[in-house]
């Protein structure tokens, strides 16, 4: 549906009268499932705004994630948008984004599927790629997320990132998501922040990250207990620490498992326990990181250098990277109830070490 265009000016795309989207709900009977952590934004200025902070749309492809009834889908459409593809894991709301689908007619592809399993390589045509130094692909991923899956979603999405596969096989493709205010804070949170957590070191060193504005809980449906963040991702043409994925989150999650206490105490938990101090002040000395500071006050760099000796003491010794702290605290659990079973005495660390 194009309205006449005024001479020399072209033609914007706008959605014919259609059942607004409290309509759509009492219509299809729809309720928001607590289960699900679903909540509905009914204001489309609001979605208007989220849809803005994606920058320039028109022509793009966008891949919007749980659309729900469909509020942020109309915004996506109005601003002019080539392909619109939606996945959608609850049935129930199909049927309202089909009548979204017959008012912008071929722009629209719904799959009904869950983004946690679906196989976004294929999502978009071939001809969008770019390569990763060049500017962004025309491609953006768009999503009012609930609050049970955004941060498992996310750090998946970083993975991809990472390996230049999923979504990012077509460049640097750019995302704008929303997440509970807190976590949004922890995105985006400087060094000496009381939010700088794992989720900080793992999104800044793989995107430039902006937390947009708060949406207030009261603007959705049912109200939310908390405040809603719109954050913007673009991926990093150089990553900051440039180790594979799976050693940098393990370096990070390690970092903060103790995020109150000394930071060498959660890097302790990277070595077995043969050798455990040895190593830990090894690792640290060589990195050039106070071990008395605590694991929100290390800058990215010193992050940055963590990583780099860690991958050296690996490639030394194999067996490093596999270790696993909790498994090692399980096995000496079940060492000691066995003992204490068999009614032997058990034996202290020391005695160990001795």
């Amino acid at each position: 549906f194009c309205l006449m265009a005024a001479p020399g000016k072209v033609a914007a795309f706008r959605l014919p009268p259609l059942p607004t989207i409290g309509e759509i709900i009492k219509l299809f009977r729809l309720k928001a499932l607590k289960q699900l952590s679903q909540n509905f934004l009914l204001d489309l200025r609001l979605t208007d705004k989220i849809v803005k902070q994606a920058g320039e749309l028109k022509n793009a492809h966008v891949c919007e994630v749980g659309p729900g009834p469909g509020g942020i889908t109309r915004s996506i459409l109005s601003a002019g948008v080539e392909q619109l593809l939606l996945i959608e894991k609850d049935a129930r709301f199909i049927p309202g984004l089909q009548i979204l689908s017959e008012a912008a007619p071929g722009k629209v592809r719904i799959v009904h599927g869950d983004i946690l399993t679906y196989q976004m390589e294929k999502a978009f045509p071939k001809h969008l790629k770019r390569n990763w130094e060049d500017e962004p692909p025309d491609i953006h991923i768009i999503g009012n997320l609930p609050f049970s899956v955004s941060t498992p979603l996310i750090i998946k999405w970083l993975e991809n990132v990472s390996k230049r596969d999923g979504p990012f096989i077509y460049g640097r493709t750019q995302m704008t998501l929303t997440f509970q205010k807190e976590v949004g804070e922890r995105l985006t949170a400087n060094p000496g922040s009381n939010q700088r957590s794992r989720l900080s070191i793992m999104a800044q060193h793989l995107c430039t990250v902006e937390n947009c504005f708060i949406i207030p809980g009261q603007a959705f449906v049912p109200k939310p207990e908390v405040d809603v963040a719109v954050v913007h991702f673009t991926p990093l043409v150089q990553p900051k620490i440039q180790q594979p994925f799976e050693l940098v989150e393990k370096v990070v999650q390690s970092v903060f498992q103790f995020r109150r206490k000394y930071c060498f105490r959660g890097i302790e938990t990277l070595f077995p326990e043969n050798g455990r101090l040895k190593r830990t002040e090894q690792l640290m000395m060589t990195a050039d990181v106070d071990p008395t500071l605590r694991p929100f006050q290390l800058s990215m760099s010193q992050f940055r250098n963590l990583c780099n000796v860690y991958r050296k003491m690996c490639d030394e010794d194999p067996s490093l990277f596999v270790f696993n702290y909790r498994e090692e605290l399980r096995q000496k659990k079940k060492t000691r109830s066995l003992l204490r079973s068999t009614g032997q005495p058990e034996q202290t660390e020391e005695e160990n070490q001795l």
